[in-house]
């Protein structure tokens, strides 16, 4: 019996998603797989047409809301949200598995923990995380090094637990912000970002990075 669902947000992601599941099906790793799909997106619906998966189709709009429908529909006892692009490597999945069982309720993958790192950062990509994990440490002593990288495996129910709101890609901050106020153990893993396989990325660095300030501020100002 499965003990693990991936939460797999894929908004016009056919061209990537093949080889994603490819490689976690090579995995030989018994889970199961929820991709949330926006509706107008029919090409990635096709690509999934007799695949083992579960298809989920977007109520709402944005990364994080996808990454909320796909946890609230996972019924395993651990759910880890995984990138349809190819960026993340399913390899970590096993130890990151045997992570959340040595009692932490969440895994946060870090590219700035050896031998983590990434083949697609940019300099101000990594100068935005630097100041957001930084104003993360300061605000809330958040002892994670990379608080925008979703990686992340953690309990079913200590997700669930969160009540998480943000729709858009400020979820990443409100994750682990959340997981601190809860005080749940989390573990700081390091993994290595590979480049998506192809295609564009979705976060715009300056709206969504305006977005992720408001929302460590509120997050500060507010304690919920």
């Amino acid at each position: 019996m499965e003990k693990l669902t991936l939460v797999i947000p894929a908004k016009f992601e056919a061209t990537t998603l093949p080889t994603v599941l490819k490689e976690i099906k090579d995995l030989n790793l018994n889970c199961k797989k929820i991709v949330v799909v926006p509706k107008y997106d029919v090409e990635t619906q096709k690509v999934l047409e007799g695949t083992d998966c579960v298809v989920l189709i977007q109520k709402g709009e944005g990364f994080g809301n996808a990454l909320i429908e796909g946890l609230n529909h996972s019924s395993t006892e651990y759910s880890c949200i995984f990138n349809a692009d190819g960026s993340f490597d399913p390899k970590y999945l096993n130890e990151m598995l045997s992570k959340n069982e040595d009692n932490y309720e969440f895994v946060f993958s870090t590219r700035y923990r050896k031998p983590g790192g990434s083949d697609d950062d940019t300099i101000l990509t990594f100068l935005g995380n630097y100041f957001f994990t930084s104003l993360c440490k300061i605000l809330f002593r958040l002892n994670i090094s990379d608080v925008l990288y979703t990686y992340v495996m953690g309990k079913t129910n200590a997700f669930k637990d969160l009540a998480l709101t943000n729709n858009d890609f400020s979820f990443c901050v409100e994750l682990p912000v959340k997981a601190k106020f809860k005080s749940f153990r989390v573990f700081d893993f390091p993994s290595y970002e590979r480049p998506r396989i192809s295609g564009k990325k979705k976060v715009n660095e300056l709206k969504d990075g305006f977005l992720i300030l408001i929302s460590i501020l509120k997050l500060f100002i507010f304690k919920k």
